[in-house]
């Protein structure tokens, strides 16, 4: 399989945690939908990332649809989202707030430095900052001990590991006056794992 994207790209690097968790072999062709369009376009006309190349003829695009495809290919034993009932909710309402987290960080990243000084528009920003910080506390409430779905790691961590990890680089004061003590314990608790050890994205 090949995974294409830069594991800047909190997107990408959650579909790479993800492979490695499940021992699933990979490549990485890292490539920037900023630099170099053509490359991604060719795996996915949307220019979007991540894409997975499963072989000759198929690739998965979405990265919510790539991990779908991997807990189904590895079986609901090793799953990283459970197959049914109040566990699956759980985990999926986690990872929904974590994604929302991860695109309002997306945007005040853009906001701060795709945009020219004239376009920039303070009220934006400002709620997109607020949207995050909100997550954050609605996913600080719900957490649970020591993964933030209970006694097992799941789509919920690598999910909140990537964008949080992504957040400290690109919007690090979006967490300023932020108590997260069980998130900061699972996310320390995530990244001691060689899963995201080798595949934290350069500051």
């Amino acid at each position: 399989m090949i995974l294409v994207g830069r594991y800047q790209s909190p997107f990408v690097r959650r579909v790479a945690i993800s492979l490695k968790l499940l021992g699933i072999p990979f490549e990485n062709k890292s490539i920037s939908t900023i630099n170099d369009r053509p490359g991604v376009t060719a795996h996915n006309p949307l220019g979007r990332v991540p894409a997975l190349v499963v072989d000759d003829s198929e690739t998965l695009i979405e990265s919510g649809f790539i991990l779908d495809y991997l807990d189904e290919i590895v079986g609901p034993e090793r799953a990283l989202v459970p197959a049914k009932g109040a566990a699956r909710r759980q985990v999926l309402r986690l990872v929904a707030l974590g994604l929302g987290v991860m695109e309002k960080t997306i945007a005040l990243y853009t906001e701060k430095t795709r945009r020219p000084p004239e376009a920039f528009h303070p009220p934006i920003f400002e709620q997109c900052r607020a949207q995050a910080r909100d997550g954050l506390v609605a996913l600080e409430t719900l957490a649970g001990s020591p993964w933030l779905a209970g006694d097992r790691l799941s789509q919920a961590d690598v999910t909140l590991a990537a964008g949080i990890s992504f957040m400290k680089i690109v919007a690090p004061e979006t967490l300023d006056g932020l108590a997260l003590p069980k998130i900061e314990a699972a996310l320390a608790r995530a990244e001691a794992l060689p899963a995201f050890a080798e595949t934290h994205p350069p500051a």
